[in-house]
């Protein structure tokens, strides 16, 4: 209900900026940003039309501006960013966390970030220069370097004493990293254990041990199922010699899994999950029509295969209405079972130990499904059109498609996947034209063998 409420007062926030702006009243839509949070006016931008955007973005106080640009779509914020210059860049990267300077700066023109570094002062510099040096998909990509670090041999009283002194923490800091001289983690302290210890407890007596440290070149994908296995509010970030690098905090962590929800959901249709709702008709055409000729292709497959039992299809008008229905069965089959296959990968469910258990699963289930269905539609057809053979054959075909389905359903992702392939994106045209061709083949030519 309040979801439903917050979304409803976003509406509300995008039809009052949009009339303002159309009526000229900047003033009145300058102030209602300046009661805006930058995430809220990150959501405005993104579902406002280029034009009224770029006003939005003028009226927005630059103060805000490195929050913003973090929230936003890679194609917004290039949009965005590049009409502002270099120095106002720079302005708006600071009070940001290195992670999201980094995040925004991979998204610019090396030239252009180059410039936006050399106007950073040098500690800044070299944080982002460091987070920029790990790839993008990696914990080192998504770590920040602001945490507290404190040292082993010290007691209580001397920490709580350090902390009132630093005045303010690092967002989302539940723990202290514990470093010995040469800065490898040792363990990390609580800052519940920190409260209620007693003042003289020495700190490597009443630490963790740093054993659930993660590597800085382990994947962003296992860093979020470690994150939701183990309840993490943040987690520290070592190398191979377990020098403390960084920290990661549960906000990155969810942006990286909305990100693969987005990416997954996107690439069902062959979309950019970074793609602007209001980006230039050229732009959005030019992108989309790459995968549009891809599936041209794999109709034509589909249509060769019907091409080749022309003769069948000219002697009797029935198998041209019923051709459609094994195809199209088997699809929606292959579908459910890719759509399965796609997360066990994404969260590590499947793997070299499992595949064979899952394949003669998923083929089992088609061969159920299969079997109940050529039943169904095989009775169907012998009611409609008196055809006893008719309904053989195409039960026949129902339950080899199927039974096919859930085969390629289970193979085809996991092989995209040896192949460095994105199974989200090129999975369900490879399973549909598989099951197109397999379904007509058996189709056409059962009706060829034993009707035409």
């Amino acid at each position: 209900m309040a979801e439903h409420i917050e979304f409803d007062q976003a509406h509300l926030t995008l039809q009052e900026v949009t009339e303002a702006l159309e009526n000229g009243r900047f003033v009145h839509v300058r102030r209602q940003l300046q009661d805006m949070e930058p995430e809220d006016i990150a959501h405005l931008l993104e579902a406002s039309p280029r034009k009224s955007r770029e006003v939005l973005w003028q009226l927005t106080d630059p103060e805000d501006y490195g929050e913003i640009l973090d929230e936003l779509s890679e194609d917004v914020k290039d949009a965005l960013v590049s009409k502002m210059a270099p120095e106002r860049l720079a302005e708006a990267t600071e009070g940001m966390d290195t992670d999201d300077v980094a995040y925004v700066l991979r998204s610019l023109p090396d030239d252009l970030s180059r410039e936006i570094l050399s106007q950073m002062d040098t500690i800044d510099r070299l944080r982002v220069e460091m987070a920029l040096s790990y790839p993008e998909d990696t914990a080192g990509g998504l770590m920040n370097t602001d945490f507290v670090t404190i040292r082993g041999d010290v007691d209580v009283d001397v920490v709580l004493r350090y902390l009132r002194m630093k005045g303010e923490l690092p967002q989302a800091t539940d723990a202290l990293y514990v470093i010995d001289e040469d800065s490898k983690l040792i363990g990390h302290l609580s800052l519940t254990s920190l409260l209620t210890s007693q003042p003289d407890s020495r700190i490597c007596d009443i630490m963790e041990d740093a054993d659930e440290a993660i590597q800085v070149d382990a994947k962003d994908s296992d860093v979020a199922s470690l994150f939701e296995r183990r309840n993490w509010i943040s987690a520290p970030v070592v190398n191979a010699e377990q020098h403390l690098l960084g920290r990661i905090t549960i906000d990155d962590v969810v942006d990286v899994i909305r990100e693969d929800a987005e990416h997954s959901m996107m690439s069902l249709a062959g979309m950019d999950d970074e793609e602007d709702t209001f980006a230039p008709v050229m732009k959005s055409a030019r992108k989309r029509s790459i995968w549009l000729g891809a599936n041209v292709l794999a109709a034509l497959a589909a249509a060769s295969v019907s091409n080749m039992f022309e003769a069948t299809l000219d002697q009797m008008a029935a198998i041209a209405v019923l051709m459609t229905i094994v195809p199209s069965m088997g699809g929606v089959a292959g579908n459910q079972t890719i759509a399965l296959v796609i997360r066990g990968l994404a969260l590590g469910h499947i793997g070299d130990s499992n595949k064979r258990e899952l394949l003669l699963k998923e083929a089992a289930v088609g061969l159920l499904n299969g079997c109940l269905w050529a039943l169904l539609i095989g009775g169907i057809v012998v009611l409609w059109k008196g055809n006893w053979l008719l309904g053989g054959i195409i039960s026949a075909a129902m339950l080899t498609n199927l039974t096919v389905a859930g085969i390629a359903g289970v193979t085809i992702p996991v092989l995209l996947k040896k192949m460095k392939i994105d199974p989200a994106l090129a999975g369900g045209m490879a399973l549909t034209t598989v099951t197109d061709v397999i379904g007509l083949f058996v189709f056409l030519g059962l009706a060829t063998i034993f009707i035409a």
